[in-house]
């Protein structure tokens, strides 16, 4: 893979991500979660990302008593601090450093508003992307 350009994240980002606010409920984050088919929603305030909820996050919060889905907001089952990166932020950093903390995405944001997140699934299709391409050059 000797001469090859790292690409930029924004080359595999899945683009637009569903968000959900830090006030809406659990309930409707599962609700998000399913119709959208993913595991993980950046969540916003006024447009401003705040944190990331996944799935693990509210399966967590749910063995917990007395928790009501309904009830209890995304803001209490978040992780915050998301992990935020820039569209031009290199592809290898990014997915050394979601290696090295074991993290499921990296949100990505321009000038505050989310642009796109980055998965795991997104990181297998770029792997098989770059290592399709390198082969292709030998």
């Amino acid at each position: 893979m000797g001469g090859m350009r790292i690409p930029p994240v924004r080359d595999f980002m899945t683009t637009s991500p569903r968000t959900i606010g830090a006030r809406d409920t659990m309930a409707q984050a599962h609700r998000m979660m399913r119709e959208a088919r993913v595991r993980h929603l950046p969540v916003v305030d006024d447009d401003r990302l705040v944190g990331v909820v996944t799935a693990g996050d509210l399966h967590l919060m749910e063995t917990l008593k007395d928790v009501d889905p309904e009830a209890i907001t995304v803001e209490e089952a978040m992780s915050q601090g998301a992990y935020a990166v820039t569209p031009d932020t290199l592809v290898d950093e990014v997915v050394a450093e979601m290696a090295r903390h074991k993290y499921g995405c990296a949100v990505v944001a321009s000038h505050g508003k989310v642009v796109g997140i980055l998965t795991c699934v997104d990181v297998y299709r770029a792997f098989a992307e770059l290592l399709h391409s390198a082969t292709l050059r030998d």
